[in-house]
């Protein structure tokens, strides 16, 4: 549970944040089943789900397309992407990470390239513009400034480029994840301050992180969705969905889709939301 709510500097928190990233590395590498990738026409549930809801609005997918996915961690998901016929660049803060992602993505075949940046910096970093620029799974509640955020964002898209987002609803993370029923715990609304958390695991796998002190943002939809049309997107698709890939709370149940809550409840809450935008 975060312990409490604090001012801290963007810098500071983003420093710690990468450290705690960096160790989650080798846990997530051994957690992340990445044998299944041996199997050269596999991609990861999340960019399958992914490529469905952006398949309306691109008519070849994203075959011969160039891609940029933001916050890669350690390239499942980008490796997925060059498997679906993209040309893709990949950006994230956490050295360790683009190292496994890279042995990863060499030991099956794929050239990528990895941009190692803070991605407030991801347009300067990259300097190189893009037909899609993809940000998928527990992503921005780790940004401070979405309107820095969405800037980046359009500087990277070419004219007529698009943008996709996936990520955990902001009405999911002001769930008490340890409650036994539905209960609001956290701020939805954003205040400025950054939540604080002190955790030795991780989301996915066993083992402990040296490095435990977090920090975290929530972000609602309304700040979210005016974030990226301040910066001169269009917004041509919405959407919530009632899965998560990974189990956010000790009740929800495996299906083959996902993570659920109890089927009485499925209904009472979203998991996760979709924005699909276009550059004019």
């Amino acid at each position: 549970m975060a312990e409490n709510d604090v001012e801290v500097g963007w810098e500071h928190a983003r420093d710690t944040n990468r450290a705690n990233w960096d160790d989650r590395v080798d846990i997530h590498v051994t957690s992340y089943g990445l044998e299944a990738f041996d199997d050269p026409q596999h991609i990861s549930s999340v960019v399958a789900e992914d490529l469905a809801a952006l398949e309306p609005f691109l008519s070849d997918g994203v075959t011969g397309l160039d891609v940029c996915h933001l916050q890669c961690h350690i390239g499942s998901d980008t490796l997925s992407l060059a498997r679906a016929g993209a040309r893709v660049t990949a950006l994230d803060f956490s050295p360790a990470a683009l190292e496994a992602a890279e042995r990863f993505a060499t030991a099956h075949g794929q050239r990528i390239r990895w941009v190692q940046s803070d991605v407030m910096d991801a347009a300067s970093a990259i300097d190189d513009t893009f037909d899609l620029v993809y940000t998928s799974i527990g992503a921005i509640c780790w940004l401070q400034d979405l309107d820095r955020w969405a800037a980046q964002v359009v500087q990277l898209l070419r004219p007529g480029g698009t943008f996709f987002i996936r990520d955990g609803h902001p009405a999911l993370y002001a769930l008490d994840e340890t409650a036994d029923h539905l209960s609001i715990r956290y701020r939805y609304f954003p205040n400025g301050q950054a939540q604080t958390w002190n955790d030795e695991g991780t989301y996915s796998g066993e083992g402990t992180v040296a490095n435990t002190r977090t920090y975290e943002w929530p972000h609602s939809l309304s700040e979210i969705i005016n974030a990226l049309i301040g910066a001169g997107l269009t917004i041509q698709r919405f959407d919530e969905g009632t899965t998560l890939p990974w189990r956010f709370s000790p009740r929800m149940e495996a299906t083959p889709d996902g993570w659920v809550w109890p089927e009485a409840e499925r209904e009472n809450i979203p998991c996760t939301f979709t924005i699909i935008a276009r550059k004019s």
